[in-house]
Formats: C-alpha cells, structure tokens, sequence
C-alpha cells in the first residue's frame, strides 16, 4: 500500500528563519514537499500561485498572526490545517480550533510528533493520481514540483543529478534567497567552505544556461546581493 503522505505539498508558515529552515529540511528529508513563508502575507502570495496539500502555521507572527490566515484559507479552500504556538493553554487550543484548524501542536515538540500528527490529518484528505499538479511556470519553461522534471513545451529538458537537486531547492522557497553555505549544505559540497561555494556558483551557472534566454542577465534564478540565490517563477 502506498504512503498517502508521500510528496504531499506542505505550506510551512514561521516568523523565525531558524524553526522554519530546519523544519523545511527535516519534512524534505522524511518525503515532503515543503514550501516555507515567513508570514501571512507571503503565504498569501505563495497560495496565490502553488497548490497545497496541508499549510502548518505558527500562531504568533509580525502582522496577521496565525488564527486570521487559517480562518482565511479555511474561507477559501479545504486544504488541512495544523497550528504551532508556544502557547498551551486551552483557550488557546480553542481558539484555533475555532479559526478552522485540524490539529494543534505546541511548542517545544519533538519532530516525530509533528510527523506523526500530519500522517494521521492527511490520512483523512489523502492525496492521489488526481491530485491538482504543483507546477511552476518560468517563462517559455514549466517546472513539475512533484516529478522534479524541467520542460520547454513538449520537451523535456535534460537536468544532471546536481541540477535536479537544485531545481527542488530553489523550488521550495520561490521568491525567498537560498544562501550559498545552505546550498553548499544540501548539495553534500562540504569539502571546505570558499570551495563549496565555488562549486555551487559553477552549478548554477550551468543551470542558468538550460534555463535562462540570457545566463549573464538572469530572470528566473537571479543573485540576490549578499543572501544567495533565488528562483523567481512567472
């Protein structure tokens, strides 16, 4: 029997950089897609433009907190929710409860709880062949999220093992800059640091080439000064 969670899209939403990167790596590592927003607003813009299989929000965040985006996606979409909060108490629980979540999980927890409870939540929403693809559009170009594959039109375009690897980074974070070290991270390029990046500058440069009308004038995969790079889709 397959795994109804396998490549389910999850919206990671947190304020804080650090919870979110390692959050997003840990549900990558353990067979989700994950795309992270770092508040309301850009969840928003995210929604606006992918297809979710389950968002997970952080209540307390700059802005809309947490409690008015889920009460929004639940007004719009039946996508489940799970809540994160520091806070405990049951009213707390409540209130999230009352805005439209499915669960509710609070901080400090144990990674594999939070597993645990997205396994048992979309279960109940399983995801299958007729799910709604999660594609970007660049340009002349689409990006299948789910397949890891690369087309112009009909054609399919012929990414090496790195650049597939790449493709699924920068995917998963649209319009947010990877840095250079995390890439140097995820890519397993830790042989040294300037080394590293040098080897992840190389990389995208030849990614850049199979993507880019014009490599030295990036739209899609452009240098985001002093942070690192970043995919930007239509």
């Amino acid at each position: 029997m397959t795994d109804s969670t396998h490549q389910a899209h999850v919206l990671l939403v947190d304020d804080d950089d650090r919870i979110r990167g390692l959050l997003q790596k840990f549900l990558m590592r353990n067979g989700y897609l994950t795309t992270g927003a770092r508040d309301a607003d850009h969840a928003r813009r995210l929604l606006a433009g992918l297809d979710f299989d389950i968002a997970i929000l952080d209540v307390m965040m700059p802005g809309d907190n947490g409690y008015v985006l889920c009460a929004e996606i639940r007004e719009s979409r039946p996508m489940p929710i799970l809540m994160l909060t520091a806070k405990g108490e049951t009213q707390d629980r409540i209130t999230g409860l009352e805005s439209g979540a499915d669960d509710y999980l609070s901080k400090p927890f144990e990674p594999k709880e939070l597993l645990l409870r997205l396994k048992a939540i979309l279960r109940r929403v399983p995801t299958g062949p007729g799910a709604v693809p999660k594609v970007l559009q660049l340009g002349p170009f689409r990006y299948d999220m789910e397949r890891g594959e690369l087309w112009r039109g009909s054609d399919a375009v012929r990414l090496t093992a790195t650049e597939t690897t790449l493709m699924r980074i920068f995917a998963a974070t649209p319009h947010e800059a990877v840095s250079r070290a995390q890439l140097v991270e995820q890519l397993g390029r830790g042989d040294g640091e300037a080394t590293g990046e040098r080897a992840v500058d190389v990389q995208v440069t030849r990614l850049r080439r199979k993507l880019e009308a014009d490599p030295k004038q990036p739209r899609y995969l452009q240098t985001v000064r002093g942070e690192g790079y970043m995919l930007a889709p239509d």
